[in-house]
């Protein structure tokens, strides 16, 4: 397995890294997150006119026609500078959905207004019942001649407030829980009968709870099939776990380089406490939980496009787990190694805990994960270990 970069893939990451590095300081994240939508409208248009946007779409419908090897070294980025903006909601997720399940005609609508910044999209499959089990889907979806009848409630719906289009997963037939008898359905954030509650999420994101009453889209905005939209769903939410793995490396990444740099200038009994062996100890412990989990995000990212269906949830899942113990382990470090400065609201370690963690119980959380490793026959799989 080749983990070398190519020379296209080492411009983008020095492209991106500069632009974090240049606009995208603790302060100026603390300003953006006071504008009206709660993040940087220049930083979304700098996206775009970096073709950040685009990454991942056909060249056909105005892409760059990339792969997940580029979304890790974006979000890992992103990651690093706890980067506001819906790039997660509206490219890697809804985006995703659009990429594997959308008709030609549908890609040819939005994508190019997508990777030209003009429209922003979320992903509403999490429902107040389902935890993370994606195909809990009671919200319903009834055929009505030539439209179809949305009703029922999402939850935590990514940067759903300021959202133009929210695809939307509902059950069409079978009952709750079921795997078959789920569609997908793009509806406009302001059609009659839609309601959203927006609100702060704990790591200073936005998310929305949506409300579907009666709300009435044409035949044309139904993606894919009406009753077999599950696996367009697994497969999207796999991808976006392998984004979030990298986004949380990047996390890691500046903890750590922001803990040694502490405890390299902080001073007691008048010296500096990074001269204490314990903490270079604890210090080299959190950087050995950073190189495993970054040694994972690679593997879930190389995983990602596996056609095969059990081997990807494995990659995925093994590397989920990984993140969120160490994410766990690094935090409760990072937190303690600054002492009382660490849980302030002013210094920035305290708000990458609160990140990843959120990463951690986004899509399943740890022992989710391990549950569902365990119920693949663990990572390599049953007959590997019996041979």
């Amino acid at each position: 397995m080749d983990l070398d970069l190519s020379e296209e893939q080492r411009l983008l990451k020095d492209g991106v890294e500069r632009l974090i590095r240049e606009h995208y300081g603790f302060e100026s994240r603390r300003k953006y997150q006071t504008e009206k939508l709660g993040f940087s409208e220049a930083m979304w248009a700098r996206y775009a006119e970096l073709g950040l946007l685009g990454l991942p779409f056909p060249e056909t419908h105005g892409g760059l026609g990339a792969g997940a090897v580029e979304t890790m070294i974006v979000m890992e980025a992103f990651g690093k500078a706890l980067v506001l903006e819906p790039y997660f909601a509206t490219v890697v997720l809804a985006g995703g959905v659009l990429r594997h399940g959308a008709s030609e005609a549908q890609k040819a609508n939005l994508i190019p207004a997508i990777v030209e910044g003009r429209t922003k999209l979320a992903f509403a499959y999490a429902e107040p019942q389902s935890r993370y089990d994606l195909f809990d889907v009671e919200a319903r979806a009834k055929k009505d001649g030539g439209e179809w009848v949305l009703n029922g409630t999402k939850g935590l719906v990514l940067h759903g407030d300021v959202a133009d289009n929210i695809i939307v997963s509902a059950r069409t037939a079978g009952s709750a829980r079921e795997k078959e008898g789920i569609g997908l359905f793009l509806v406009d954030a302001h059609a009659p009968g839609l309601m959203r509650r927006a609100y702060p999420t704990q790591d200073g994101l936005r998310a929305a709870e949506i409300t579907l009453q009666d709300v009435r889209i044409a035949a044309a905005d139904v993606i894919g099939d009406p009753a077999g939209a599950f696996p367009v769903i697994s497969r999207v939410a796999d991808e976006a776990v392998a984004g979030l793995c990298a986004e949380a490396v990047g996390c890691f990444g500046e903890m750590h380089a922001v803990t040694v740099d502490y405890l390299k200038t902080r001073k007691q009994f008048g010296t500096t406490i990074g001269s204490f062996q314990v903490l270079q100890h604890r210090a080299v412990d959190m950087f050995v939980e950073l190189e495993q989990s970054r040694s994972m995000a690679m593997y879930a990212t190389m995983m990602a496009g596996e056609r095969d269906v059990t081997e990807r949830e494995r990659a995925i899942s093994a590397a989920k787990a990984q993140i969120g113990q160490s994410s766990k382990a690094l935090g409760r470090e990072a937190i303690q190694l600054h002492g009382g400065i660490g849980m302030t609201m002013e210094y920035s370690i305290g708000h990458y805990f609160k990140h990843v963690t959120m990463i951690d119980a986004s899509f399943g959380d740890t022992d989710h994960h391990l549950q569902r490793l365990a119920s693949l026959g663990g990572l390599f799989g049953e007959q590997a270990i019996q041979q």
